[in-house]
């Protein structure tokens, strides 16, 4: 029982975290030494988007979430059905296919 507790972390979520932020892109780079994550909201109709955050990670990080997600996802379409991907148009979809805003 002891051993366990030994290896137990403790992890804290601070309630501006927990909210988490929305993003509908994510941009994927890397170095010979990390991968750099960055998520993007893009609203339609707007020719810029900001990124909202940034992860960096190791290689041997990437390639964990990489298993984890595909385990998610496998756990995921079990209860709920496959995810169906639309085919996406080659460049970024800047107006969602919909009309163009006019200001």
């Amino acid at each position: 029982m002891e051993e366990q507790q030994e290896n137990q972390l403790n992890i804290e979520l601070s309630e501006e975290v927990a909210e988490g932020i929305y993003s509908n892109l994510a941009i994927i780079t890397h170095s010979n030494q990390e991968f750099v994550f960055d998520f993007i909201r893009i609203m339609p109709g707007t020719p810029k988007a900001k990124v909202k955050s940034r992860i960096i990670i190791t290689p041997e990080h990437a390639k964990r979430l990489l298993t984890a997600l595909e385990d998610n996802i496998e756990k995921y379409e079990a209860v709920n059905g496959r995810i169906k991907v639309g085919q996406e148009p080659t460049g970024f979809p800047m107006n969602f296919g919909g009309t163009m805003g006019q200001a």
